[in-house]
């Protein structure tokens, strides 16, 4: 045993040691080639990808940009609004009486509220004369002295009526004692109508500066960003740290990238760190946009999204190595397979015995492996055997146990209807409803045996729509329609009769009756026509059931074909088993290319075929 393993070991070794050409090609042509392509193309792709993530993160600033631009725009469009108000005009006049500034002031109160229905505008404040009435309320209208200590009084005079805007800052209000927001304001200077020379008060405009900010915090480029806004003399407008506010930007490195252009992105180093500034212009006030990323950070990205490729690459060369696996296997089994066949010649010239005094000396392997296979192939032919027995056992019970689903439910209805005529009708027409139940028992029991001819099962059929004319009275029509089979076998041709050909019991009333009670009775009128037909086509049967009720979707009709559905339906009509195991049942009775096929659409009725195998009693014996 233990000389029998090492045989096999000392045969994989000489194998390989065969195959070392192939290992050395591999590595000279695949491996090493593979591995500085890889390198370089990973240094390439980082690159890229960096390049790629920079001009991403741009996007999403300009996005932002936008945002910020119609938030602002909005505002001047109030703004605007107010300061061309006649009303306005009218309040600022010098010789305007205190009665007409008091109808001025009930308008601009009014225009001031409505301003406030924009959600940016926080609060409509007027800088006007202290002769104008209310000029003192300090909600909305303040006097004119105190906003000249302003920061940016002088910059709104050179406006010269022009909107400036400001940065944040932080402001008090009497009416919000509580709180002092930090806000940013549109300011214009206001001109006496009268005399066009002289400002008479200034506009402002003032928005909250959480209204920006949660702008800006919903960019989102890297864990470490800084985003902030500045304006053109390079003052902070709007930062996270409240104290920067109104002081100067110190990075001059940052100062001179975003002085360059309108937008961009640009690598910078300062204080012995790398960093990318990301930079757009926001055109309503001219203000930048600034995100500072660490360089590091977009390059662990980028180096992330590297790591697919890295391993896409990975991927094929290990595929080329399983090839070359492959290879050397088909080398190492063609071996193998050469000796087998060798052994197959031997057995096939001289037998058995042949083989006997060829490898007699040997330790006996081929020869265990021919008994091996001689014992394999009687196994196998005694599970086929077996197999093939318990299948057409399985069909069999298949075909009963499906039989015997369908056969109660029909009973119930009848029973059900009889009982309901008796007491409805006074039992006038119970004779005839017996009678046909009689027929419909004789011919669906058939004394026990699964096949009938067609002309029983037509009977059966036509029987049953006479039963179900009596239970729904002048709510539907049926008709038949057959054609004769013709023999090829004469000269001439002889006419072969329906009765002549067999199918499996109980194959048209499941059909009939979804054609019934799911097409016709289901339709809006509740009445309809039936239309059965027979026809041989070649060496097929065909029996169709046609009905001009509701019709159903494509989808519905094919799963009635495919998933059984054994649940009873409230209405009393049965399980809806029928499709499913007459489909099943044709199929084992003349096989898978076999059974039934719908056709429907909504509103446009429905053709159910069942197609069979010609069956006579002659080829069934």
């Amino acid at each position: 045993m233990m000389h029998r393993g090492w045989t096999y070991v000392s045969m994989i070794f000489k194998s390989v040691l065969a195959a070392k050409l192939w290992l050395i090609a591999y590595v000279v042509l695949i491996l090493i080639p593979a591995s500085i392509f890889l390198y370089a193309y990973s240094q390439r792709y980082s690159r890229i990808l960096e390049e790629e993530v920079t001009r991403t993160m741009l996007q999403t600033l300009k996005q932002a940009e936008i945002n910020l631009n119609h938030q602002i725009n909005s505002l001047r469009d109030t703004s605007n609004a107010i300061f061309m108000n006649p009303k306005l005009v009218t309040y600022l006049r010098t010789s305007a009486s205190y009665g007409d500034q008091l109808d001025a002031l009930n308008e601009l109160r009014y225009m001031v509220d409505n301003a406030r229905t924009n959600l940016n505008v926080f609060r409509v404040r007027l800088y006007v004369d202290d002769s104008k009435l209310f000029s003192h309320e300090k909600v909305n209208f303040f006097p004119y002295e105190s906003i000249k200590a302003s920061p940016w009084y002088k910059d709104v005079l050179n406006a010269g009526g022009l909107l400036v805007w400001t940065g944040a800052y932080m402001e008090h209000f009497i009416d919000i004692p509580n709180e002092d927001p930090y806000i940013f304001s549109g300011l214009r200077i206001l001109r006496d109508p009268d005399h066009y020379d002289n400002i008479s008060g200034i506009l402002s405009i003032d928005v909250d500066a959480r209204i920006l900010e949660n702008i800006l915090s919903n960019i989102k480029l890297n864990n470490e960003q800084q985003v902030f806004l500045v304006a053109p003399d390079g003052t902070l407008v709007l930062h996270s740290d409240k104290s920067l506010l109104g002081t100067k930007l110190k990075s001059s490195a940052v100062l001179n990238t975003i002085e360059q252009s309108n937008e961009g992105v640009s690598a910078i180093e300062e204080d012995n760190s790398q960093q990318y500034v990301v930079y757009t212009t926001i055109s309503a006030t001219g203000w930048k946009l600034v995100a500072e990323v660490p360089k590091k950070g977009i390059s662990s990205r980028a180096a992330s999204l590297n790591q697919i490729s890295s391993v896409a690459t990975l991927t094929g060369v290990t595929v080329l190595f399983l090839i070359l696996v492959f290879i050397l296997l088909a080398f190492i089994v063609r071996g193998m397979n050469r000796r087998v066949q060798t052994v197959i010649k031997v057995i096939k010239r001289e037998g058995i015995e042949g083989l006997d005094e060829r490898y007699g000396t040997s330790d006996g392997d081929i020869n265990l492996l021919e008994k091996s296979v001689d014992h394999l192939i009687h196994r196998v032919r005694n599970l086929m055997e077996e197999t093939y027995k318990s299948k057409m056992q399985e069909r069999e019970a298949q075909l009963r146990a499906l039989q015997a689903q369908i056969n109660p439910h029909f009973l119930y209805n009848t029973l059900d209807t009889i009982n309901w005529i008796a007491i409805g009708h006074k039992a006038h027409d119970i004779s005839q409803m017996i009678d046909g139940l009689a027929k419909y028992f004789r011919l669906s029991l058939n004394k026990g045996k699964d096949v009938v001819t067609v002309t029983d099962e037509l009977e059966l059929a036509k029987v049953y729509l006479e039963i179900q004319q009596t239970r729904f009275p002048k709510s539907f029509e049926f008709e038949f329609e057959t054609s004769v089979a013709h023999d090829d076998g004469g000269a001439e041709g002889q006419e072969r009769s329906l009765d002549s050909f067999y199918i499996p019991k109980l194959t048209l009333q499941p059909i009939v009756e979804n054609a019934l009670l799911h097409g016709i009775r289901k339709s809006k009128g509740k009445t309809g026509k039936i239309t059965i037909r027979a026809v041989v086509e070649g060496d097929d049967l065909l029996l169709s059931v046609t009905d001009d009720g509701i019709g159903m979707e494509p989808e519905l009709a094919q799963s009635l074909l495919t998933e059984p559905r054994p649940t009873m339906r409230n209405d009393g009509s049965g399980s809806s088993y029928g499709l499913y195991n007459v489909n099943e049942r044709s199929k084992l009775f003349s096989g898978e290319a076999y059974g039934l096929h719908i056709q429907s659409s909504p509103g446009e009725g429905t053709t159910i075929t069942a197609r069979f195998r010609c069956q006579s009693h002659e080829s069934e014996a």
